[in-house]
């Protein structure tokens, strides 16, 4: 029986893979509307379970209801698998279990997968999420076990219970969502390092990047041999992660509404959160919508950098973000080429990384706008929700519940654009289906 065709309009990887993870969030939204999904006093609406699946696939965490109250077990469940299988990614979580079983890979979901996780050689397709499988599963295991007994020593009376917790609040952080089975978030650990402290290591290695994490666990002793990419990733993460944190603590630290009535080491404690949290963690043990203006600004400004290439965290990228400060010095200085180290950065990254900037920036600042438009919520709020849902960081001031229907569809395409992409959302519809076979004549305007 010959195989049904694709049609030619979305086979290309780069339009097939947005599609992918919006045909996961259709079936997540049908699943989730499911009588079981929710609790009994909650009849099946489509919004909010829309606005749930889609926010679970684009592992982002903000909501409009409460998980904990109006999802059933079942219903938390489904969100469970959903981040889980939008943190790894659709085809990728395809491609392993057929390796596993000892499928084969046909070329397209080859392809898709290079888009996806952004290898840069077919051959690494198979090896790579070998190990991003295994990886996924470790750092989740250790965490949940962790957390678990932690769980079960202070905060609640059964080990289903504590190992329920456990389990899913490691996927969530891990896979940098901001679903928690408390209404409250993580507030109620608030200070308690041995769970704060391995929740923000799960977000931080999440946020890294897999090609990263594989390429420092075989070489890790080796600082001298990594690639561009990891070096920038890797100092880049530990460079805004220290920054973070400093600037929290010292606009916080007195702030009664968050950390001024806390002994001083949960202070440090919820600083380190302060750090790891806005590069697209989501959970929080306090109050954003009690932060001063500067640090919801600052927030904001880490939320929009965001992770690592290739990982669950979002934000134009933290490579992207250092690329484009190289560029700037290059120019200052004159240089001809854009270097990093000893190598040359060819142009085509250059315009990519200038594209993916310059696309972000105008999507933020014109959500933001049609956000104030929509609602009554002010500039900084409205800033703050668009940045978290474009870098699918999952944090909130407060805002998303209140939203009306037509706010909280924009908040859903800025949470999906920021899963894919925004290169791949856009060229998604501006791609062309075959490359220019002439060049044009050069003219250099003035600029500046």
């Amino acid at each position: 029986m010959p195989r049904p065709r694709i049609p030619a309009a979305i086979a290309h990887p780069v339009r097939l893979l947005p599609l992918t993870f919006l045909t996961l969030i259709l079936a997540g939204t049908l699943m989730l509307m499911l009588p079981f999904a929710r609790t009994g006093e909650y009849s099946p609406e489509f919004m909010p379970a829309f606005f749930t699946s889609t926010s679970a696939v684009t592992v982002t965490g903000l909501a409009t209801v409460d998980t904990a109250s109006y999802w059933s077990p079942a219903g938390q469940v489904i969100i469970l698998i959903l981040v889980e299988i939008g943190g790894l990614g659709i085809v990728a979580l395809a491609t392993v279990l057929g390796l596993f079983i000892g499928g084969r890979l046909g070329l397209r979901t080859r392809l898709v997968a290079q888009t996806d996780m952004h290898v840069v050689s077919l051959g690494e397709v198979r090896p790579l999420f070998r190990r991003v499988a295994v990886v996924m599963l470790s750092f989740q295991l250790v965490i949940a076990v962790v957390l678990s007994v932690r769980y079960r020593g202070s905060y609640f009376d059964s080990w289903g219970t504590s190992l329920w917790h456990g389990v899913f609040d490691a996927v969530m952080a891990f896979n940098n969502a901001g679903f928690s089975l408390n209404s409250d978030s993580i507030t109620r650990y608030a200070g308690d390092w041995l769970i704060i402290v391995p929740i923000c290591l799960g977000v931080f290695f999440g946020a890294v990047g897999f090609p990263v994490l594989a390429e420092l666990f075989s070489g890790w002793r080796n600082p001298s041999k990594w690639t561009i990419h990891t070096r920038l990733t890797v100092w880049g993460s530990v460079f805004l992660l220290v920054v973070g944190a400093v600037v929290f603590l010292a606009l916080e630290w007195s702030n009664p509404a968050t950390l001024g009535t806390l002994p001083w080491d949960h202070r440090l404690v919820s600083g380190l959160e302060g750090g790891v949290m806005p590069r697209s963690g989501g959970l929080n043990s306090f109050d954003w919508g009690s932060v001063r203006p500067e640090t919801l600004s600052f927030g904001t400004v880490l939320m929009f950098i965001g992770g690592g290439s290739a990982s669950t965290a979002g934000g134009i990228k933290v490579t992207t973000f250092l690329l484009l400060a190289y560029v700037v010095l290059a120019e200052l200085r004159g240089d001809p080429q854009v270097t990093i180290g000893a190598r040359a950065i060819s142009s085509a990254v250059v315009r990519t990384a200038l594209t993916i900037a310059l696309i972000s920036v105008m999507l933020v600042t014109g959500s933001t706008w049609l956000l104030m438009l929509l609602s009554d919520a002010t500039f900084e709020n409205a800033l703050f929700e668009v940045t978290s849902a474009f870098a699918t960081a999952g944090l909130s001031t407060g805002l998303t519940p209140d939203l009306n229907n037509a706010s909280q569809v924009l908040i859903i395409v800025l949470m999906f654009i920021g899963r894919v992409g925004t290169i791949t959302a856009a060229s998604a519809f501006v791609l062309r289906r075959r490359a220019p076979r002439y060049t044009v004549p050069e003219e250099q305007p003035i600029i500046g």
